[in-house]
């Protein structure tokens, strides 16, 4: 239970990874493939916090630096995207045209690399899963330390599985054009909003102490 919990408080916050899930799950495009790809890079990081994968991240500073920088580029252009989205407008019409013609805007591909990105190109990732829960769970008994992982890997299931379907649910009433519109502009000022944070991040550990 204080694995389940602590891993819905690092989890639940609105950032990117979630942000993409309920979009996806709105415009209905593999919205279970989306919360299972969540799920594994979860139970990959989470098994590693427990288990000493924490150290090597606060080893490596040139690790971090590529991991942050790669962010910030990629969150830039992902809110860029959607703005455009949220400007032109008609993309709940699209998908549905697509649909109805058997064509897949955006392939499974892209949106496999597009969450892959999203997840492991956010340093805050590795805060939650190697830093926060690791040094919490890494300081239990073996026995003890297994079920808190477990705990925390179960937060990661009921939370993805249930935004993706409660999106997929909602989908008939958010998958409109101006509510589109809306959203995408939300999901670009998200996007931008921790892009700016992780520049300022790597600004302040990178950039000043060399200055």
């Amino acid at each position: 239970m204080q694995g389940f919990a602590l891993g819905m408080a690092t989890i639940v916050p609105l950032g990117p990874q979630n942000v993409l899930v309920m979009n996806q799950g709105i415009r209905r495009q593999y919205p279970l493939l989306i919360a299972t790809l969540c799920l594994a890079s979860d139970i990959i990081l989470i098994a590693a916090g427990m288990f000493g994968g924490g150290t090597v991240l606060s080893a490596s500073p040139v690790l971090l630096r590529v991991i942050t920088l790669g962010g910030v580029v990629f969150l830039t252009w992902y809110g860029l995207s959607a703005f455009k989205h949220a400007w032109r407008g008609g993309l709940a019409n699209a998908d549905s045209a697509a649909g109805d013609k058997g064509i897949r805007l955006p392939s499974r591909w892209r949106v496999i690399v597009t969450m892959l990105a999203v997840t492991w190109l956010n340093p805050h990732v590795y805060l939650d899963t190697l830093v926060v829960l690791g040094s919490i769970g890494g300081q239990l008994e073996l026995i003890p330390r297994r079920w808190f992982a477990a705990g925390a890997m179960a937060a990661s299931l009921v939370w993805f599985y249930g935004l993706a379907m409660l999106s997929v649910r909602l989908a008939p009433w958010l998958n409109q054009d101006r509510i589109q519109r809306a959203i995408q502009l939300f999901v670009g000022v998200v996007m931008w909003l921790v892009a700016a944070q992780l520049a300022r991040q790597a600004w302040h550990l990178f950039i000043m102490p060399a200055a």
